[in-house]
């Protein structure tokens, strides 16, 4: 015997790129270019087990429906969007029970023109993006997180690895003074939202948890003077759920980017390694992954 036990499906890789013209200024434009995957459960089972599709919200649909509700709604933050999307869907259909939005933004940043920011000119400085979450009940109830992938930092010093196990496996030297670079990957979930309207009340709320969530990250990891990644990131977290009252739980999951020292004393003893370390070799694989979940005390 066989039955179905789970069972969601939707539309994945959804593109788009909206632009929005300031009220007072239309030659003042901002962008916002999104990746988009749109997921359902409900009463679907039927299409699975007796081929019948009369419950089916086909995913070209899904996909119309993003684009119009784009038009018709502002997209900015894409925490909003994504429950303005999920909550249509359940709203929409008595059969679907649970929306689940997932967006990936894209980074357009506004660039000078001699020393002055442009009105619609903008440049992609980097493969970081923003990503938004949310799954949306028919009760209404909204639960979003907010994050930052693909954010490729590095800083030439300030960092330390020394003081672990030393056993009969152990080549790696200790050292208290290395070049430390990862690729950022973090994430934060917010408080669960009622309905629509209180996701609405919150956008400042929303905004400011992934701007100060970011700084955090981008000041932490260059002031910190690092016994380790994990000491690191501990720092981070904790310091994101201070900042915000709004957010529950952080995580994050550093990969180390490795820098070796290319030792050259056999050229003319020329010193290359330690205090005098100035040339190093990116390596590539493997690498060393730091993960961790960090949740507030209530």
């Amino acid at each position: 015997m066989a039955r179905l036990s789970a069972a969601r499906y939707g539309k994945d890789n959804i593109r788009l790129l909206k632009v929005e013209r300031d009220a007072t200024n239309p030659k003042l434009q901002y962008v916002y270019e999104f990746t988009i995957r749109v997921m359902l459960e409900g009463d679907i089972a039927a299409a699975y087990t007796h081929a019948d599709n009369t419950p089916v919200v086909t995913t070209d649909s899904m996909k119309n429906t993003t684009h119009i509700l784009a038009k018709k709604n502002p997209v900015s933050p894409p925490e909003l969007f994504a429950a303005i999307l999920g909550t249509h869907f359940v709203t929409t259909y008595d059969h679907i029970h649970k929306a689940f939005v997932h967006i990936v933004q894209h980074r357009w940043t506004r660039y000078a023109v001699d020393g002055v920011p442009h009105e619609h000119s903008f440049i992609r400085d980097g493969e970081e993006v923003r990503v938004v979450d949310a799954e949306i009940d028919e009760s209404g109830e909204i639960l979003l997180s907010g994050g930052i992938a693909d954010l490729l930092v590095l800083k030439s010093t300030g960092s330390a690895f020394y003081g672990y196990i030393q056993d009969k496996y152990t080549t790696l030297p200790e050292t208290w003074d290395r070049i430390m670079s990862t690729a950022v990957d973090s994430n934060w979930k917010f408080k669960p939202f009622e309905n629509l309207v209180a996701v609405r009340s919150a956008v400042d709320a929303l905004e400011e948890g992934y701007q100060s969530a970011r700084n955090i990250t981008l000041k932490t990891f260059a002031l910190d003077d690092s016994a380790s990644v994990q000491a690191t990131l501990f720092k981070m977290c904790k310091l994101i759920l201070s900042a915000n009252s709004l957010i529950t739980e952080v995580k994050y999951a550093l990969p180390n980017k490795h820098y070796f020292e290319i030792d050259l004393s056999w050229f003319e003893g020329l010193k290359n390694t330690g205090a005098d370390a100035e040339v190093y070799a990116p390596q590539s694989n493997p690498n060393g992954l730091i993960t961790a979940t960090v949740t507030r005390d209530d």
